[in-house]
C-alpha cells in the first residue's frame, strides 16, 4: 500500500526462489510457492513485488465478468481495502466490522468459497484513520503453517490453519489522521512489522512462532502535529469510535480524521527484503528518507536522503536498482531511482534520479524490461525509463462504470499488466510505451481499493461488497 491497499509480504519455504532478472539484487524473503504463481502469500505476492510467471496452474483469465469465468462470489460483511492471500486451498482475507467494531481473518475454501473460519478481537476504542481507509487495510502473510494480520491499534495476531490464535502482540495505538495500511512481511523465522503510523510508529521484528521481540528500531514519525488538539479528541485514549460518511476518493486528503495525535506525515509502506551483494537487506521507506537494515538484527546499513513526508506505496526492485513513490504535500508523486549497494549514506552515490510526477499514485509500481509502469488515482498508468526517471507515456484507462480512478497496486503476470478501478473494472494492458489496453473487465460497479491476486491460473478480486474468484480450479 500502500497506505490504502497496504500492504505485501516475502516468504521461506522448502522450494527455490525464484530470480526474476534481478543483477545484483533478489528478493529473498521466504518463498514456501516457487514465484511462478502457486500460492500468494503476503502483500505484493511471492516476490513482494507485484511481479511473476504465469505459474504452472496456467495463465489467468484476459476478459472476465460477472458471469465469465467466475468460479465464484462471495458476499463480504462490510467494505475493506486489503488484498487477499491465497495458500493451496485456502483463501485469507483481513476484515474490519463497524457495527460490532471486530477485526478479523475470515479464511474461505480456494474451490468454492465457503467461510471456514473467521477469528479475530473486538476493538470498541477510537482511532483515527482516514474515512476512505477502513480498519484493517493491511493484509495478511502465511507461511502455509500460520496466518499473521496487523490490526491497527488492536495489536498484531497469529493463527494456525484452523483459525486458533497462536500469540497476539500489542504494538501500541496508531493515532496518523490517516489511519494504518503497512502489511506484516515474513523473513526465516521472523514477522517483520512496520507497525503505525504516529506517535507509537515502530519498526518490529518477532519470532513467528511466539511472538517473542528480536529486534525493534524507532522508526522516523515524521513531524506530529499540533492541530490534532485543536480538532479534538486524539486517538489513543478509550473513548468509543465515531462513524464518519465514507466521502469521496478524489479528494481524500479531506476525509483524513484531523484528531489523530500522530498528525498527517509518516510510512505505510509494506518493507521489502532483497539480497544486496552477499546479504539479505530490508529495505524500508521512511518519512525523510530510504533506509537498508539487517533483517537478522535491525542494524543499519545505509540510508538515502530524499524521502517526503508521507509514503504510501511499497518500493520495488530489477536490476539491482530499487524504485519507490512518495506523495508530494498536497499533491502529485515522486519516484526516486536508488542502486543497491554501498554502506551509511549513499545520496550521493547511489541516488541515480528523481522526477517529480504531478499526479498522486496510490498504488505500488512494477517494472518490467526497464521500464517501470504507475498507476495514479485519477486512473491513468505512466510509463517510465528506468534509466533516467524520463516519462515515456500516459494513458487514461477508460472504463465504464461510474468510478474511473485508481487505488490499486498493478501485477505483471505472464507478460500483462492487471489494474483494477474504483469500480471494479479490471484493465489488462501490454508492458510498452504504447501501453495497449488488451481488455476492460467489469463486474457491475463494486467499489474497489484492493489489489489483485493471482495463483493456479486464477484471480482473486475484493470488493467492498464481495470477494470474487475467476479462472479455472
Amino acid at each position: 500500500m500502500s497506505l490504502f491497499t497496504s500492504s505485501r509480504s516475502n516468504y521461506s519455504s522448502i522450494l527455490q526462489l525464484l530470480s526474476i532478472n534481478l543483477a545484483c539484487a533478489v528478493i529473498v524473503g521466504a518463498h514456501s510457492a516457487s514465484a511462478r504463481g502457486e500460492n500468494w502469500p503476503g502483500w505484493r505476492g511471492p516476490n513482494g513485488t507485484g511481479v511473476l510467471e504465469a505459474g504452472d496452474g496456467g495463465a489467468p483469465p484476459v476478459t472476465w465478468s460477472d458471469k465469465e469465468h467466475v468460479r465464484w462470489r462471495v458476499p463480504l460483511p462490510d467494505r475493506g481495502n486489503s488484498t487477499p492471500i491465497v495458500w493451496n486451498d485456502r483463501v485469507f482475507i483481513t476484515q474490519a466490522t463497524d457495527s460490532d467494531h471486530r477485526r478479523m481473518v475470515m479464511c474461505f475454501e480456494r474451490s468454492d468459497g465457503k467461510l471456514l473460519w473467521q477469528s479475530g478481537v473486538v476493538y470498541a476504542h477510537h482511532e483515527s484513520t482516514n474515512s476512505q481507509n477502513p480498519y484493517c487495510s493491511a493484509s495478511p502473510v502465511t507461511d502455509g503453517t500460520c496466518v499473521v494480520a496487523y490490526f491497527g491499534s488492536a495489536g498484531l495476531y497469529c493463527y494456525n490453519f484452523s483459525g486458533k490464535e497462536l500469540w497476539h502482540r500489542d504494538l501500541g495505538k496508531t493515532n496518523a489522521w490517516h489511519g494504518s495500511g503497512a502489511s506484516p512481511i515474513l523473513y526465516k523465522d521472523f514477522c517483520i512489522v512496520n507497525a503505525g503510523p504516529g506517535t507509537n510508529a515502530v519498526l518490529i521484528a518477532l519470532n513467528k512462532k511466539t511472538g517473542a521481540e528480536v529486534w525493534k528500531v524507532a522508526a522516523n514519525k515524521g513531524a506530529v502535529s499540533g492541530l490534532a488538539a485543536f480538532f479534538g479528541r486524539a486517538s489513543d485514549d478509550d473513548a468509543p469510535p465515531t462513524s464518519r460518511p465514507a466521502g469521496t476518493f478524489d479528494n481524500a486528503d479531506m476525509a483524513a480524521d484531523l484528531s489523530g495525535a500522530g498528525g498527517m506525515e509518516g510510512s505505510w509502506s509494506t518493507p521489502l527484503v532483497v539480497r544486496g551483494g552477499d546479504h539479505d537487506e530490508l529495505i524500508v521507506p521512511l518519512p525523510s528518507h530510504l533506509a537498508g537494515y539487517d533483517p537478522a538484527t535491525g542494524k543499519e546499513l545505509w540510508t538515502c536522503a530524499g524521502m517526503t513526508a508521507q509514503v504510501f506505496t511499497t518500493p520495488t526492485v530489477a536490476d539491482g536498482v530499487l524504485l519507490v513513490c512518495c506523495k508530494i504535500m498536497f499533491g502529485g508523486t515522486q519516484a526516486m531511482a536508488i542502486k543497491l549497494g554501498g554502506a551509511g549514506d549513499v545520496t550521493a552515490t547511489n541516488l541515480l534520479w528523481k522526477q517529480n510526477l504531478p499526479k498522486v499514485c496510490v498504488g505500488s509500481p512494477v517494472i518490467a524490461d526497464n521500464r517501470a509502469y504507475i498507476v495514479t488515482q485519477y486512473g491513468t498508468i505512466i510509463c517510465m525509463d528506468m534509466a533516467n526517471g524520463k516519462k515515456l507515456a500516459e494513458r487514461r484507462l477508460n472504463g465504464q462504470e461510474s468510478q474511473g480512478g485508481s487505488w490499486s497496486s498493478p501485477v505483471l503476470i505472464g507478460g500483462k499488466i492487471y489494474v483494477p478501478n474504483l469500480s471494479g473494472e479490471v484493465f489488462v494492458i501490454k508492458p510498452s510505451p504504447e501501453l495497449e489496453v488488451l481488455a476492460t473487465n467489469s463486474v457491475g460497479d463494486e467499489t474497489t481499493c484492493a489489489s489483485l491476486t493471482f495463483s493456479q491460473g486464477q484471480v482473486f478480486l475484493r470488493t467492498y461488497k464481495g470477494l470474487w474468484c475467476f479462472g479455472q480450479l
